[in-house]
């Protein structure tokens, strides 16, 4: 685990009280998972942090797809980068999908993780952070239908950490 990937853990860790703390007394309610959620989701900040810069991700076996995904009124997931050897996985620390956008600037911002386990026939969907997954679906990159669980953990989501969509992503 590299230094800078404990740092990021850490400073999640001092951050989420205080902001939780800052949010307004008339803001609207999301649905939200128990707070303390962030502490089981400090293993994926710790793993991911590393994939912020983007050429990272790919040299450790995340495999980009080609499009943006976005649904109309909904908004984007961004590009899809997924780790075959991941999916499956139900490790907080393992996604096997990583979610990006373009920054602007000509690369890739790191907004969220993804886990995603294949849909057999007569399979339910699983659980993890007392989140049942979504699905069955389909996701760039990956063969054959599966159900996913998205969560918002590089950038805010103001429909939810776990929302499938994000209306604040947007593809180019």
């Amino acid at each position: 685990m590299s230094l800078r990937s404990r740092t990021a853990g850490v400073a999640m860790a001092l951050a989420v009280p205080f902001a939780l703390a800052a949010v307004p007394a008339d803001a609207a309610p999301v649905p939200t998972a128990d707070p303390f959620v962030w502490t089981d989701l400090t293993p994926a900040y710790t793993a991911t942090a590393d994939y912020e810069y983007e050429p990272f991700a790919v040299t450790d076996g995340y495999a980009p797809a080609a499009a943006c995904d976005a649904r109309s009124g909904k908004g984007g997931a961004g590009y899809h980068y997924v780790r075959s050897a991941a999916v499956g996985s139900l490790d907080p620390s393992e996604p096997a999908g990583l979610l990006y956008e373009a920054d602007g600037d000509g690369g890739r911002a790191l907004v969220g993780v993804e886990w995603i386990v294949r849909a057999g026939s007569g399979t339910a969907p699983p659980t993890l952070f007392g989140r049942t997954f979504r699905g069955p679906t389909t996701v760039p990159g990956v063969r054959g239908s599966v159900y996913t669980l998205r969560a918002w953990i590089w950038k805010d989501n103001p429909s939810g950490l776990f929302a499938p969509w994000n209306p604040a992503v947007a593809c180019a």
